[in-house]
């Protein structure tokens, strides 16, 4: 944008319209003046007035407004205007002076006067003013060159006024009078010749500071000069009269420097210096006729003598002497410039030489392109980053090396620069790829300059930057062990599926993978292992979606991988929802596939799927959960299957969510509550123990099982959480067992309490070594009195370390008994590794043990087997009389179940104790097993078949004694 556009385009501010009022006043006064005088003011009286005193008035005006500019704004210009208050004031005390002769005395002006040295004072502080206004020059060389342009301007103007009209001006006559009248005469044209001068010197070497203001002040001496060189003129002079039309011009002069105080007060207010100011086209005009200046003021002095010549006069001593001092002086001045443009040229060459050594040994690539694009130059760092000499470079096109995907961005980019202004945007930068010598393509960030209608381009390398942070972008949105794209992308790409649908895209879905009994291959094969399967997995799932049309892979964390499937509009809903669960079904069992991992050996996992539809008005993150529920459920249904979300799903985990939040503060609040179920010897039938169980009354009222309230609130992930309220849960159930056993000894029933517990409760480091030891210090019951039953089988309990913590226990005297006995193999392997002194039967082994023959010879061995080590046995969940009789025929001693009592409160319980125990059914014979299933007629059991009915002689037992012969408490 040009300066005058700069100008045209800066914004208005309030009072532009005040500005141009004080420019109409002016123009208006000067204007009433001029009149004025053009007709004579109407009477010669107030001619006399206006020309004397009027023109007083107007300089004491301009002397009032130049001292207040100085002394309102300081700063290095004040000095100016305060000498030029000094000038306007000389000149209005002289017109003061002018007018008290011809209006007060009512005589002619003596010649000289003390107005004329008023006069002769008014030049000098203007002088001197100007060369405060003009540029310092930076050394002492330009200050001389200063001096010197003056002299060579006031010596042309010398010459030449000297040669037209002051020769015979300066003729002296004998008397004094005659002399003070000729000084005076030369005085006036030699002062304003000097004034000349410094307004033209000034015009070209004016400070940039109150630029408006300083031309205003310049016009004003400039039109004080002209009309003093007209009057000095002897025709004017002699027929000269105050009030004349000479006086406006001098009543104007006065009246622009008046007004050029406030020209700088308004430049100020509206336009505050900017921070940087883009190049004129007037500065190299203005800076050639500064440098014509001296040498025009030359060939004016070669005119002034040339004139004297051909005008056949003989050449005057002041003429030759000042020529010649003008000559001399541009001797001078053109020395004083060749020495300096010696110097210049050598700082120039130097600090050329320094650019090109920084630019050769620069590592970034400096280009520079003429505005039709070619390359002008190309600096000799090209060979080493692009692999091209720099020769070959300049002259080639620079969109011919720019990749033909980025020339589109870059072009707009660099018309968008060249748009804006360069004091607005003096930089930009972009960033694209180059073609490189081999032919490659390389990753280039440039800074674009403005250079002389062309572009300057400083250019680097980034391709391993780009590479780089391709990279980490890349390991930001993929998992580090398989490859696959993350949690982070997966769901973007989820969201972009959702958002992006079609009508045509119906059917697409999010399935959620977990892999079953993962955790057990880390625990048994090892952690490096399972990273293998994990792998392998991830690249099966990978090859199972399709490439190329939308469909996505991914590990979500641990052994949970997800995958989306993009719908392709095909079908009705039905079909859709087959085709999604042909896709999962199929990706189960690729899953499902056996494994070889490290040294050969050869794992299986199982795959539980959940599929979520992308339903109308379904986010991304209710999609995801959708899935996720539907795997969970899946897990929960058995494992290695695949469901279909549905809405219930949503609200079992929303009930699920309520139900955990209020078991949370259950147990402060008291609303747990111990219930106790007698366990019965099967011979006697007395209550030789009591197994504790917990119960938990919500404050609606529900009573909730433990197996009931630890399911709901169970989210099936096994989360800390879970975790912490299960031991809390046991620590409670244990110390109000413990307790309340010890107040029912102290009543006078010293009855054992059997309590569960689980195994990793024993060996959780949350647990003191001393702590049931503590408990039972604390209120007073025997060790004896408590028999621990341990009620979990996890893999990844550490066996030493249960089997030390149990014997520590069993030396105390407390009892062991293993929980759910036939129910696993954790179960044989606890018995294998484990002290245990009383076995309970799992109610899946007592619950078809009269009608199944199968089951009946599985839970007559297990008996059979506690038989054999010596150690007691209780039946658990036994409901039925017939039960009992066939269980004790078994050998079984023990048992607990409805067919006796239901679970107890502590006043029930109490009433039990008192009566000693139930009533036990006896057998009667005939009572027939094995064979065909049993039926029983009339109170005989006896079955079908072509053997006939057989009496069966009931098992006997050893004595039942611990397995180490000590004698255990009566249960």
């Amino acid at each position: 944008m040009s300066a005058t556009g700069a100008v045209l385009a800066r914004p208005s501010v309030s009072g532009g319209g005040a500005g141009l009022l004080p420019q109409v006043v002016l123009a208006l006064v000067c204007g009433g003046y001029a009149a004025g005088a053009i007709v004579g003011w109407g009477s010669s009286q107030l001619a006399l007035v206006m020309g004397d005193f009027g023109l007083s008035a107007a300089a004491f005006a301009a002397a009032a407004s130049c001292l207040w500019q100085a002394r309102r704004h300081a700063g290095r210009l004040s000095p100016a205007w305060l000498l030029f208050a000094a000038s306007s004031a000389m000149a209005g005390l002289g017109n003061a002076v002018w007018g008290w002769y011809e209006v007060v005395l009512g005589r002619p002006v003596p010649t000289p006067s003390a107005a004329d040295f008023c006069f002769l004072l008014f030049a000098p502080p203007a002088i001197v003013g100007m060369l405060v206004l003009a540029k310092r020059p930076t050394s002492r060389a330009r200050w001389i060159c200063l001096g010197l342009d003056a002299w060579l301007i006031a010596g042309s103007l010398i010459t030449l006024s000297w040669s037209l009209a002051l020769a015979h001006t300066g003729e002296f006559g004998a008397d004094g009078a005659s002399v003070a009248r000729g000084a005076l005469s030369l005085a006036y044209p030699l002062l304003d010749i000097v004034l000349v001068s410094m307004v033209i010197v000034l015009h070209f070497r004016r400070s940039s500071g109150n630029r408006s203001a300083t031309n205003t002040a310049i016009a004003a001496f400039a039109l004080t000069v002209l009309c003093d060189a007209l009057f000095t003129s002897p025709l004017l002079r002699e027929h000269y009269r105050s009030g004349q039309i000479l006086d406006a011009g001098w009543f104007a002069g006065s009246a622009l420097l008046a007004y050029a105080p406030w020209v700088a007060r308004r430049e100020a207010a509206q336009n505050p210096p900017p921070a940087r100011r883009p190049a004129q086209q007037s500065v190299p005009i203005a800076g050639s006729l500064a440098a014509l200046a001296p040498y025009l003021a030359a060939a004016v002095c070669t005119l002034g003598v040339l004139f004297n010549v051909m005008d056949g006069r003989p050449i005057d001593g002041v003429v030759l002497f000042t020529a010649c001092a003008v000559v001399l002086a541009l001797v001078v001045r053109q020395a004083i410039m060749l020495m300096d443009n010696i110097r210049l040229t050598q700082e120039l060459a130097q600090k050329e030489s320094h650019f090109r050594s920084l630019v050769q040994s620069s590592s970034d690539v400096i280009m520079i392109a003429a505005p039709t694009g070619i390359l002008r130059y190309v600096s000799p760092a090209a060979s080493g980053v692009y692999g091209r000499d720099a020769e070959e470079l300049e002259g080639s096109e620079l969109a011919s090396l720019i990749h033909p995907e980025d020339l589109g961005s870059v072009v707009h980019e660099v018309r968008r620069f060249l748009a804006a202004s360069p004091g607005e945007e003096p930089t930009t930068r972009i960033e694209c790829r180059f073609r490189s010598g081999s032919g490659d393509w390389l990753n280039v960030e440039s800074t674009i300059n403005r250079h002389h209608g062309g572009l300057i381009f400083n250019s680097r390398d980034v391709t391993e930057r780009v590479r780089l942070q391709a990279q980490l972008q890349h390991n930001a949105e993929h998992d580090p062990l398989t490859d696959l794209p993350n949690r982070a992308l997966f769901t973007r790409r989820v969201a972009h599926a959702v958002a992006g649908r079609r009508r045509t895209d119906a059917g697409t879905a999010v399935l959620f993978i977990d892999l079953d009994g993962f955790k057990a291959v880390n625990d048994t094969v090892g952690h490096h292992a399972g990273d293998e399967l994990l792998v392998q997995a991830a690249r099966r799932l990978q090859e199972s979606v399709r490439s190329g049309s939308g469909d996505c892979a991914a590990r979500l964390g641990g052994d949970e991988f997800a995958a989306l499937i993009v719908g392709n509009g095909e079908g009705d809903a039905a079909t859709r929802e087959q085709r999604i669960m042909e896709i999962a079904d199929r990706l189960r069992l690729r899953l499902s596939q056996p494994y070889r991992v490290e040294s050969g050996t050869e794992v299986r996992v199982a795959a539980s799927i959940g599929v979520a539809f992308a339903e109308p008005g379904t986010s991304p993150g209710a999609l995801m959960r959708n899935a996720d529920l539907a795997m969970y459920r899946a897990k929960a249904a058995g494992k290695n299957r695949v469901e279909l979300y549905a809405p219930q799903m949503q609200a079992e985990v929303a009930r699920r969510a309520e139900v955990a939040t209020r078991l949370r503060a259950a147990l402060h609040d008291g609303e747990f509550v111990l219930l106790h179920q007698p366990v019965v010897e099967l011979t006697s039938g007395r209550i030789t123990a009591v197994a504790a169980q917990a119960r938990w009354r919500s404050a609606q009222g529900i009573l909730f099982t433990p197996a009931e309230f630890l399911r709901v609130a169970d989210n099936g992930r096994g989360s800390g959480e879970d975790t912490a309220r299960t031991a809390e849960l046991s620590r409670w159930m244990l110390e109000a067992a413990v307790e309340q056993a010890a107040q029912r000894r102290r009543d006078g029933h010293p009855v054992p309490v059997c309590v569960r517990l689980p195994a990793s409760r024993l060996v959780d480091k949350s647990m003191p070594p001393k702590a049931v030891e503590t408990l039972l210090a604390r209120h007073g019951l025997p060790s004896g009195a408590l028999i621990l039953e341990l009620t979990d089988s996890d893999p990844r309990v550490p066996l030493d370390e249960l089997e030390h913590r149990l014997g520590a226990l069993r030396r105390l005297g407390v009892r062991i008994a293993l929980d759910g006995f036939g129910s696993g193999y954790a179960a044989i392997r606890a018995l294998r590794r484990l002290p245990i002194d009383v076995l309970k039967l799992d109610p899946g082994l007592v619950e078809g043990v009269v009608e199944s023959s199968r089951l009946h010879k599985i839970t007559a061995g297990l008996l059979r087997i506690a038989g054999d080590l010596g150690m007691q046995s209780i039946a658990e969940g036994v409901e039925l009389p017939e039960q009992i009789v066939t269980l004790r025929g078994m050998g079984c001693t023990h048992a607990q179940g409805a067919a006796f009592s239901g679970p107890l409160d502590e006043h029930r319980l109490r009433r039990a104790l008192l009566r000693g125990g139930y009533p036990v059914p006896r057998p009667e014979p005939p009572l027939l097993v094995g064979g065909a299933l049993p039926i029983r007629h009339g109170g005989h059991v006896g079955h079908g078949g072509s053997h006939g009915p057989r009496r069966t002689e009931p098992h006997t037992h050893p004595p039942t004694r611990s397995n180490t012969e000590t004698p255990v408490p009566p249960t």
